[in-house]
């Protein structure tokens, strides 16, 4: 059986002000994605975004992915709860986001985006492809860090005792998401986007993430302990899978299309 590191979950205290490595998590993988969407964007000939618009994108994306977070959380998870304590829907500090929802909100965000500055959305959407999954593989591992979202109960070597899981062990599906729906995806996106003519067959490189992100996720949510308050939906399956199958249906859609349309 492995061993449960104990990490504090807070990564620096000021005083009364305790930065979460949670918090941080968000931050560097804001930065970092926005960092990698610059230098896509200049490989692209012409580029896709101005400076302008460069310098615009992330305020964009990151109130698309809270908003659109909590949203899906609250209306995907616990929508009765939040119906009867609706003063705490904007309480992010108690927890609760939803990748699903805040993928919805940054959809959203962003098709108001490409209108504002004339791009195409899915030109828009392929530069973010490959650096979403930098956030992806830090928030897995800020979840793993506040032992929450563990696995299920299992008598494989693989399993540890969360602090909150109970006295049995559990797989750490934190650090299986964060292995397949962060860096390999990652890895895969990042040399189709550097190393081929990706970028040019708009929407390959959105729909190659949305399959990627959902094989990884109905995966894992095979080793992942389902929400107490949802547990299983018939027939067997979770919310997590649920939601993560019209994603793959998108996503080879979009790859169809790109395939059968000639590079911009």
């Amino acid at each position: 059986m492995l061993v449960y590191p104990h990490i504090s979950p807070v990564a620096l205290q000021l005083g009364p002000l305790a930065i979460r490595w949670y918090a941080l998590a968000y931050l560097v993988g804001v930065l970092s994605g926005w960092w990698l969407v610059g230098y896509l964007n200049k490989k692209r000939h012409p580029p896709i975004l101005s400076k302008e618009a460069y310098d615009d994108i992330m305020a964009w994306a990151i109130t698309g992915i809270i908003l659109g977070g909590r949203a899906g959380y609250v209306l995907f998870y616990r929508p009765d709860y939040y119906l009867e304590h609706p003063e705490e829907i904007l309480m992010v500090w108690h927890g609760g986001m939803s990748f699903h929802g805040g993928l919805i909100g940054t959809i959203l965000a962003l098709l108001l985006f490409a209108r504002k500055y004339g791009i195409g959305f899915l030109n828009i959407m392929d530069l973010l492809a490959p650096a979403a999954p930098i956030g992806l593989f830090l928030g897995r591992m800020a979840n793993f860090v506040n032992g929450e979202l563990y696995g299920r109960v299992t008598a494989s070597p693989l399993g540890m005792v969360f602090p909150d899981g109970g006295e049995l062990p559990r797989y750490p599906s934190q650090l299986l998401e964060a292995g397949l729906e962060g860096m390999a995806l990652f890895i895969v996106l990042l040399i189709l986007a550097t190393r081929t003519r990706a970028l040019e067959r708009t929407g390959l490189l959105s729909g190659l993430f949305l399959i990627g992100y959902s094989l990884a996720r109905i995966t894992v949510e095979f080793f992942r302990e389902p929400d107490a308050f949802i547990s299983f939906l018939p027939p067997f399956i979770t919310m997590g899978q649920l939601l993560s199958l019209p994603m793959a249906i998108t996503g080879c859609f979009l790859v169809f299309l790109s395939c059968h349309r000639s590079a911009d």
